[in-house]
């Protein structure tokens, strides 16, 4: 089973399109060399990492108006 899991996520965001976006950029920004808070992941992937940040309330997604990007903020 996965962790943390899509039922549990949808908690967090308002859509699993959402979800994926802003988990695929955290991915890309820890890719790049960001640090994560995180003191024991489970997953040792960038997008494990990133599911389990927001899941954990460490990063948030931010909806913007109709036609621009989310953003993805530490709180």
């Amino acid at each position: 089973m996965l962790y943390p899991s899509i039922d549990e996520m949808m908690n967090k965001v308002d859509s699993k399109y959402s979800l994926v976006v802003a988990a695929s950029k955290r991915a890309r920004q820890l890719r790049e060399g960001e640090k994560t808070e995180l003191k024991n992941p489970r997953s040792h992937k960038f997008v494990g990492v990133a599911l389990e940040e927001i899941y954990n309330d460490m990063i948030r997604v931010v909806p913007q108006p109709e036609g621009e990007r989310d953003e993805i903020k530490k709180p």
